[in-house]
């Protein structure tokens, strides 16, 4: 079974549910190579010295369990790479979440190529290229981006 093909079912599965199978899509984006749960169950195992039986991760995946031990917790923080709070608190999620759509966008070597290349350029000039790509995700018909565009990393404190 697919971990990741539950998405849509979001008000049955519950949060913590939304929450795991997030993660595993962005850890594994493509779904004809992403591991079922008795290979990520293993992938578990020797990435945190943890055991989570693959059963038990389905059941979370696929709501059927909602409740979570601070065993199990630590482990899945572990092996995601995400703070514990992740999966109880939505505000932490829905930042590490934002991060996480950075990281996936900088694989692509061509986003990374423009990234670097507009190290430097002046604001006027940036805000010109963001323009330019607002528009291009008009015409290929893609949902605009919340990028926190108004917030400046200067003014964070």
């Amino acid at each position: 079974m697919d971990p990741g093909q539950n998405e849509g079912l979001e008000p049955a599965e519950g949060q913590l549910a939304r929450k795991i199978n997030h993660l595993i899509a962005t850890l594994y984006p493509d779904k004809r190579t992403r591991p079922g749960f008795a290979k990520l169950a293993q992938e578990i195992r020797e990435k945190t010295r943890s055991s989570i039986s693959n059963t038990y991760l389905w059941e979370l995946a696929t709501g059927k369990k909602r409740n979570l031990t601070q065993g199990t917790l630590a482990t899945l923080a572990e092996f995601f790479g995400v703070p514990s709070e992740y999966f109880l608190n939505d505000e932490v999620a829905a930042r590490i979440d934002t991060q996480l759509e950075l990281a996936l966008a900088l694989r692509n070597q061509k986003v990374r190529s423009i990234a670097l290349r507009a190290e430097g350029l002046s604001d006027a000039t940036l805000d010109s290229i963001l323009t330019m790509l607002t528009q291009a995700r008009k015409i290929e018909r893609l949902p605009p981006l919340d990028t926190g565009r108004d917030r400046r990393p200067e003014s964070d404190g």
